[in-house]
């Protein structure tokens, strides 16, 4: 398959018929990175499969609907006063979301001005001087929008939660938690934190309840009782699409980046929120072809690999390491030996460091210790698990099947410390179920899920992410903090004390990077 970027259609090109652009329809462009961004508003058409470059070999897109017109399309059309639309932050070619490469790549083709760097929650704060890369500072190095939360939480029908807890700012290099305008102590008073854009994309699992979720049945560590409803239907939801899970459902997510991220000017229409959830229900990426391993699907390959294992699998299935791996089996590429004989290829050794890695991910076991909402729930402190049979357990997308948030030491000192973000002091009243494992005084960069709650044990909880089309979406986590797979591992080793070697966190890497 040929490597492409698309380019704008001409509209009269499309007059009367409908084109659509496979993998061997288009060239690649005289400036990939320049022409992988969708601007909003711009004109394609999105067939059957698309494919995008990127360092580690090309993501693969698959359309299972029909062929989508971006013309016209809420998806990809700007719908607020600032310029932007959904596809702004969701970019095809960095698997539905945004890397730090693109967004800096769109600073220095626009100068700052282009929507994605809007002063609402593009720059660090709306009150600090714009078209400065100081004020934008935590997109350019991180890719995190600000996101910010009312205080006290409200709930969905706007009242008020009573918070367990009181906030105050210890520190804050961006100043919008102090803001006379914007900060805590402001009319509205708004908690700023800081987060990267998740993938819009493999819906079918983000959105499927695990196995066994009935209305009588118990479901592996925690029960339905912890899922939301959808507040149109009553039915229980997945908590899967948002980090805090204070939006369960498609609607709700584009209602609330609507309104926020897009500034938009009036309400979506029904229609308009019908085409949306289609096309993003329609969409399935991973990374499609490897640099270095080659061709990711199809026969020879491990099955779990290329979006086309997403788009015929089964969702809500929890991967059992001896029978059912989240991943599939890797046994096809272990052996490094060439054919009759010969010596192994370059490509023959990185399948076989591929495999090595899919099997450490799969089976070495360590210690998980002091992980707030996770160790507390009768497991046991420390509980030895694997990553895909602990945290990473959900078969082709390697998120936490489990309906259960967590906090593996990202958010809250003393795991994670971070001098571009806030930093809150959080003090838990005394009637209050504390924090597990940091007590009823936590230190925290982003209290997570507490937002959304206002109970103390929430304090820095937030649920796992799927592990599709990483290599087209650096850097890692919700707050950034690991530029590349590398450190993504490393952080894991340190905080757990797993002892990996040298050639292991290769392997995890090499492993990572194909999926």
């Amino acid at each position: 398959m040929i490597p492409f970027s698309l380019h704008r259609i001409p509209a009269m090109l499309l007059a009367g018929s409908a084109l659509v652009f496979g993998v061997s329809a288009m060239s690649q462009g005289a400036d990939p990175a320049a022409g992988q961004w969708w601007k909003p508003g711009e004109e394609y058409v999105i067939g059957d499969v698309l494919e995008f470059p990127n360092a580690e070999g090309r993501l693969r897109l698959i359309n299972t609907g029909d062929p989508i017109n971006t013309a016209g399309h809420p998806f990809f059309e700007p719908i607020g006063e600032n310029g932007r639309a959904c596809v702004t932050c969701h970019q095809p070619s960095d698997a539905m979301s945004l890397s730090v490469a693109t967004i800096r790549a769109r600073w220095d083709a626009t100068g700052g001005k282009d929507p994605l760097f809007a002063a609402f929650d593009g720059s660090n704060c709306p009150n600090l001087l714009q078209g400065e890369k100081a004020s934008h500072s935590l997109l350019l190095d991180k890719g995190l929008f600000r996101i910010p939360r009312p205080w006290p939480p409200k709930a969905a029908d706007g009242s008020i939660i009573q918070p367990e807890f009181d906030l105050e700012v210890v520190s804050d290099p961006t100043g919008c938690n102090v803001d006379p305008e914007y900060g805590l102590a402001s009319d509205e008073p708004t908690v700023s934190v800081f987060r990267r854009p998740r993938p819009v994309a493999n819906m079918k699992y983000m959105l499927s309840l695990p196995h066994g979720v009935t209305p009588h049945e118990y479901f592996l560590y925690n029960d339905k009782t912890l899922l939301p409803k959808d507040p149109d239907t009553g039915e229980f939801v997945s908590v899967q699409l948002m980090s805090d899970g204070r939006l369960p459902t498609l609607r709700g997510q584009a209602m609330d980046a609507g309104s926020t991220h897009l500034e938009m000017i009036a309400e979506l229409s029904p229609e308009e929120f019908r085409q949306i959830e289609a096309f993003e229900r329609a969409i399935y990426v991973a990374q499609g072809f490897s640099n270095h391993a080659g061709e990711l699907g199809g026969p020879g390959n491990p099955p779990g690999l290329g979006p086309e294992a997403l788009r015929d699998g089964p969702p809500g299935e929890l991967g059992n390491n001896p029978v059912n791996r989240v991943f599939g089996t890797f046994g096809m590429w272990l052996d490094p030996g060439g054919e009759d004989g010969a010596q192994p290829t370059p490509q023959d050794r990185f399948r076989a460091s591929v495999a090595r890695g899919a099997n450490v991910f799969f089976d070495k076991r360590f210690f998980i210790k002091d992980v707030g909402v996770y160790n507390d729930k009768g497991l046991g402190n420390p509980f030895k698990r694997s990553c895909a049979s602990g945290c990473h357990n959900t078969v082709l997308t390697g998120m936490d099947l489990a309906p259960g948030f967590m906090d593996l030491g990202l958010n809250n000192w003393p795991w994670n410390r971070r001098e571009d973000l806030p930093l809150f002091k959080a003090t838990c009243h005394a009637d209050a179920v504390p924090q597990s494992y940091l007590g009823r005084v936590v230190y925290t960069h982003d209290p997570g899920r507490a937002l959304v709650t206002g109970k103390c044990r929430d304090i820095g909880a937030s649920m796992t992410q799927q592990m599709r089309g990483l290599a087209a979406r650096a850097p890692y986590f919700m707050a950034g903090s690991a530029r590349n797979l590398r450190e993504m591992v490393d952080f894991y080793d340190r905080r757990f004390n797993i002892g990996y070697t040298e050639q292991e966190k290769q392997d995890l890497v090499n492993f990572m990077s194909v999926l």
